[in-house]
């Protein structure tokens, strides 16, 4: 009788620590699977960083006739996209997270002094918005203001939009804050030299930005006459 339960209590063992070995591997596994993912974004970063550095030289020396207000610094939209993503995966204390975080920030105010350069000297009026947000948990409203920021930044990219996390700790990112006397309640937008507080949604936006509905009915013709070109090319195929 000791030996049959003696029996069943190895083999229970046996099952239980291979049972347990599994797991232990696989966890092993999926952590190190997110870390090296979360390494190819900071490279990817690096890389956009270094980028946007050598697009900002360049654009200074761009005649006016050759410039479209959509290609400052496109680099910043992917950025901010594997940032995001960085975000979600890492604690918001997180070391590396923070510098590039800094850097982006300054990134950010580099090419908003870049393009209002620019626009003095080409005669351009860019629509710029500042977002300050907190990701700490004390702001409900922060990460659904984010998408229709991302939304907006994707359809119109016209629009120049600058995100800043409103917890870091970088002087000059407080600095741009107290010039427009801005208030601590989030998630906060400053559009036309203007704060506004509290969530926006696309439809609030537009009516915010008037500017929109020309981007709106520019995009359409571009669509329309993209679309005609397109059923002329098949009609001749044919």
């Amino acid at each position: 009788m000791h030996k049959v339960d003696l029996k069943k209590y190895l083999v229970a063992f046996i099952i239980t620590g291979a049972i347990f070995t599994t797991a232990i591997l696989l966890s092993n596994y999926f952590n190190n699977k997110r870390v090296a993912d979360i390494r190819s974004i900071q490279d990817k970063i690096s890389i956009d960083i270094l980028s946007s550095e050598t697009q900002f030289d360049l654009l200074k020396e761009i005649p006016c006739t050759n410039l479209d207000n959509s290609i400052l610094s496109q680099e910043l939209n992917s950025l901010a996209e594997k940032l995001t993503y960085m975000e979600k995966e890492r604690p918001q204390n997180d070391s590396e997270l923070l510098f590039l975080k800094r850097y982006y920030s300054l990134l950010e105010i580099k090419d908003y002094l870049l393009t209002k350069k620019i626009s003095e000297q080409c005669g351009l009026k860019p629509v710029v918005i500042f977002y300050f947000y907190s990701n700490s948990g004390d702001c409900p409203l922060c990460e659904k203001e984010g998408y229709v920021l991302t939304y907006l930044r994707a359809e119109y990219p016209q629009l120049r939009i600058y995100s800043f996390d409103s917890q870091i700790d970088l002087s000059a990112v407080k600095t741009l804050a107290s010039i427009y006397s801005l208030k601590s309640d989030l998630p906060a937008l400053i559009i036309g030299g203007k704060a506004t507080y509290g969530f926006k949604s696309i439809e609030d936006m537009e009516k915010l930005i008037p500017e929109i509905a020309k981007f709106k009915k520019e995009k359409a013709l571009l669509e329309s006459a993209t679309s005609t070109k397109s059923t002329t090319t098949k009609k001749n195929v044919n």
